[in-house]
């Protein structure tokens, strides 16, 4: 489906609350649209005011919103278009990470995206529903909701760089992983498990080889979720580097299960959550769900994305 955008201008959200949107300047985008014929109205707000910010833009009679950074600023953008046949969403991968962008086959060129924007061709995605909050790619509980938990910290705290903060977050926390206690339903069937990690994707994930953590299709209107095995912190490694290598073994290393929906019990009140690479807090048990072409955004037709 094509939708040309609209002679208005079109409203471009960068989250200045990042290191790509700092570095990201206005005139660059403005000047990359209108190489493609079309006026960009960019909008530069810190994290906390994207909704504000998009709320806006869209009181105003926006219908396309164009979410410039990486995954958490795409994601806090995307809330606003979902399950919205009016609204288009547009994507300026500009960050650090830019999982949904490359699952989708976007250009990370800034006039690349900005062009594919503006020849208007729509598709619809499904989006990832975790207790009433959207996920686009992966929402996970256990291990890595640790680590992105402690990278945040030294990132605020010590100035660390994502990547320097995550390598020395991660390290911290595979030294001694944690377990928790986990019950599963899915078809009317339970799962009782002892775990570091449940990680639950928007549509099916590589888990091995050298393609590890990308995805065939974001249309497939199912959850894929993978549940690993107790290990320790030297289990863990093993684990990494057989998924490498695409040794992993169903059953003995990790469950994995497909649904468009699962519930995930703990004995906890309330857990942490990682969403799309950003922590929240929310409550048990949790809800994971699918909602199938929940989301329109602007990207090359499936036979040549």
């Amino acid at each position: 489906m094509s939708v040309p955008a609209s002679t208005a201008p079109v409203p471009v959200i960068v989250n200045t609350g990042s290191r790509a949107g700092q570095d990201l300047r206005a005139e660059a985008v403005r000047e990359a649209f209108a190489r493609h014929g079309l006026d960009a109205e960019v909008h530069r707000v810190a994290g906390d005011g994207i909704d504000a910010a998009v709320k806006r833009v869209l009181d105003a009679g926006a219908r396309t919103l164009v979410a410039a950074g990486g995954d958490g600023t795409i994601n806090a953008v995307a809330a606003h278009a979902v399950d919205r046949e009016d609204v288009v969403l547009g994507v300026l991968p500009v960050g650090t990470l830019n999982h949904f962008a490359r699952d989708l086959g976007l250009p990370d060129d800034l006039d690349a995206a900005a062009g594919l924007i503006a020849r208007g061709h729509v598709r619809t995605v499904d989006v990832g529903d975790v207790n009433g909050r959207l996920f686009l790619n992966n929402a996970s509980l256990g291990l890595y909701a640790q680590m992105v938990e402690k990278r945040e910290r030294l990132q605020h705290h010590q100035r660390l760089g994502k990547w320097r903060a995550m390598l020395r977050a991660s390290l911290s926390v595979l030294r001694h992983p944690h377990t928790f206690s986990a019950v599963l339903h899915v078809d009317g069937k339970e799962l009782r498990r002892r775990t570091p990690f449940v990680f639950v994707g928007n549509n099916d994930y590589i888990v091995q080889g050298p393609h590890a953590g990308a995805r065939h299709s974001l249309q497939d209107g199912e959850l894929a979720a993978y549940v690993l095995r107790p290990y320790g912190a030297w289990g863990l490694i093993g684990l990494a580097l057989r998924a490498l290598v695409g040794r992993l073994s169903g059953g003995r290393d990790l469950d994995a299960i497909h649904a468009t929906s699962l519930l995930v019990e703990s004995h906890h009140a309330r857990t942490r959550l990682a969403r799309d690479g950003e922590v929240d807090t929310v409550d048990t048990p949790v809800l994971f769900r699918v909602r199938p072409g929940a989301l329109r955004v602007y990207a090359a037709p499936a036979e040549t994305a």
